[in-house]
């Protein structure tokens, strides 16, 4: 019972600062390319952050309420995708000084992303 209530309150704040987000980010790119180079313009371009910081949030209380098996869990998938994002990105780092394309930041949450994903089903499978 304690699980499920953990997992809805996570889903619902995670969801909730997804929203935020989502709302923000659209808002910030109308307003912030009709704006002209400036101070206002950059604050204006990441104020989507506020939505970011809100996930950030979320996940750390979801961490504190779950038990310290799923934790141990959580943290070694996160070590493991941290890791393997670390390699990643730097392996491509030696590339691009070798001719290939520069990728924007934003790459590398994807990877950490899949990376996690990955681990966790991969964990999952190995622990049936």
């Amino acid at each position: 019972m304690h699980e499920k209530q953990v997992a809805r309150a996570y889903k619902t704040e995670l969801w909730t600062a997804v929203a935020v987000y989502v709302v923000l980010l659209f808002g910030s790119i109308y307003a912030g390319r009709r704006m002209d180079e400036g101070v206002l313009r950059t604050v204006v371009m990441v104020i989507p952050m506020i939505g970011f910081g809100l996930m950030i949030r979320a996940i750390a209380r979801h961490v504190a309420r779950i038990d310290e098996y799923q934790r141990q869990r959580l943290l070694e998938s996160l070590a493991l995708a941290f890791a393997i994002t670390g390699g990643v990105t730097f392996t491509y780092g030696f590339l691009e000084t070798a001719g290939f394309p520069r990728l924007s930041m934003f790459t590398v949450w994807i990877i950490m992303g899949a990376s996690w994903g990955a681990v966790s089903c991969m964990r999952n499978l190995w622990t049936r």
